[in-house]
């Protein structure tokens, strides 16, 4: 099994430097490039804040924020942080021109038998590696962010990717610390954002359609689905939900979703009028420039969580 040992993170914005703490913690040793000058320095000065946060939850696996901190190292350039690298995470901006121009680089500057994976949430993979020499070697691995705090990350081969790339991917994925979903092979939104995005489509639809308040949904999720759905998925959720199983779930409850699915087929504008009333309803609860202060409220929201789940998983289990 592949050790997490040498790693190297290609963009230093939200997502690089959030993969960056999630590999080291691990015990990996990341090399961070970005070519905005001085950006991987600076990337590394938001990290070392983060590990104070992070050690105050316990959530360092028990070792020091320096420990940590020592295993992340700023690169001058793209040919020093791949260097010995046998997983390389791209966190470039989600434009394909720009993906198919970077994975040319990448293929040309790692090492042969280093994995070559994206980070893109949106853009499929064989998009942008099919010309590679080395096109067997790409993947996309898609986190949720930040992913120190969010195990969950999407693993989705292209056509060509080999099997030993996915493998190799979930077993580095897995000894960091991560959740993976392996995907059989690419789609459109892959799996987390076509869920989130039938979610979105009827919080916006009940919203335009003037059935429920934006805080009313968000109540439903928050206090609702959601405390069942931080330790389990919608599968397992039926499942425990009728006397005897899935089977006898979908037996009873099938033919209220028969009814509610021809209603859903219609979507509404995201952009549109119903933005004007979710968007003062936001301002409302949070004002424009306290977003920032939010962001960091609901990461340590976050840490909380894992924390407890971490405990939780030690005295219930899984």
């Amino acid at each position: 099994m592949l050790k997490p040992s040498e790693t190297a993170i290609v963009g230093s914005g939200f997502i690089g430097r959030a993969w960056a703490i999630s590999f080291a913690r691990a015990g990996a040793n990341v090399r961070l490039w970005d070519q905005a000058e001085g950006a991987a320095r600076k990337a590394v000065d938001y990290i070392t804040g983060v590990l104070d946060d992070l050690a105050a939850n316990d959530l360092l696996n028990g070792q020091s924020t320096g420990t940590v901190l020592s295993r992340i190292a700023p690169c001058e350039t793209l040919e020093e942080a791949l260097a010995v690298a046998s997983h390389v995470q791209e966190n470039t901006p989600e434009d394909l021109a720009t993906k198919i121009k970077v994975f040319e680089r990448l293929d040309a500057v790692a090492r042969p038998d280093a994995v070559l994976a994206s980070s893109t949430s949106a853009l499929l993979p064989s998009k942008f590696t099919e010309g590679l020499k080395g096109r067997g070697r790409c993947i996309v691995v898609h986190p949720i962010n930040p992913p120190y705090l969010i195990p969950a990350a999407e693993v989705v081969p292209a056509p060509w990717t080999t099997p030993e790339t996915v493998e190799r991917t979930r077993q580095f994925l897995v000894l960091a610390g991560h959740a993976p979903l392996v995907m059989k092979k690419e789609l459109d939104g892959f799996i987390m954002n076509r869920m989130q995005g039938a979610l979105l489509e009827e919080a916006f639809r009940l919203v335009a359609d003037g059935y429920a308040s934006v805080e009313d949904v968000d109540t439903g999720i928050r206090d609702g689905l959601a405390l069942r759905w931080s330790f389990m998925g919608p599968f397992e959720t039926i499942d425990l939900n009728a006397p005897g199983g899935v089977r006898d779930y979908a037996e009873r409850y099938q033919r209220i979703y028969e009814n509610l699915f021809p209603q859903m087929l219609r979507r509404v504008d995201w952009t549109g009028a119903v933005m004007e009333e979710v968007e003062k309803d936001r301002r409302k609860k949070v004002p424009a420039d306290k977003l920032q202060e939010r962001q960091v409220w609901r990461d340590r929201r976050l840490m909380a969580l894992a924390a407890h789940k971490k405990k939780a998983l030690k005295e219930i289990g899984s």
